[in-house]
């Protein structure tokens, strides 16, 4: 059976979108896991020990049943949702802050100083063809 190294690896792939963060963990070994958390009474950052198992027990009460979806994957917050939430921000009269522009960064080379022009570019296992990219700094 093991001690659970691969599952430690595996949860510790995911604890950064949910409940604890890998940096919130401090220590763990086969029995235990030590981690610390904010207090919600106190609002200090306290420790805990607890066992593996419990441990688990604990975080997976936060994953949700098969077939429910996080809020923030649908409604007006979701990635694809930016013209509704600019309508509503504008019915809603919202002002926000001007959002500074970031210099763009030209890629030269570094042979002959000149730009350097990236037409086609992977992401994961898809590669994007046709488009001009520049980097930011």
């Amino acid at each position: 059976m093991g001690f659970g190294e691969k599952a430690y690896q595996y949860l510790s792939r995911y604890l950064y979108r949910g409940v604890l963060s890998d940096n919130d963990i401090i220590d763990f070994d086969a029995n235990t896991v030590t981690f610390k958390y904010q207090d919600s009474q106190t609002k200090k950052i306290a420790t805990r020990i607890l066992p593996v198992l419990k441990f688990l027990w604990l975080i997976l009460q936060h994953v949700l049943p098969k077939g429910l979806q996080r809020i923030r994957d649908c409604g007006y917050l979701r990635g694809n949702a930016r013209c509704l939430l600019n309508q509503l921000q504008y019915w809603l009269k919202v002002q926000l802050p001007a959002q500074s522009d970031v210099p763009i960064k030209q890629v030269c080379c570094q042979l002959c100083q000149h730009e350097i022009t990236l037409y086609a570019m992977r992401l994961g296992r898809k590669v994007v063809f046709g488009r001009r990219y520049k980097t930011r700094m």
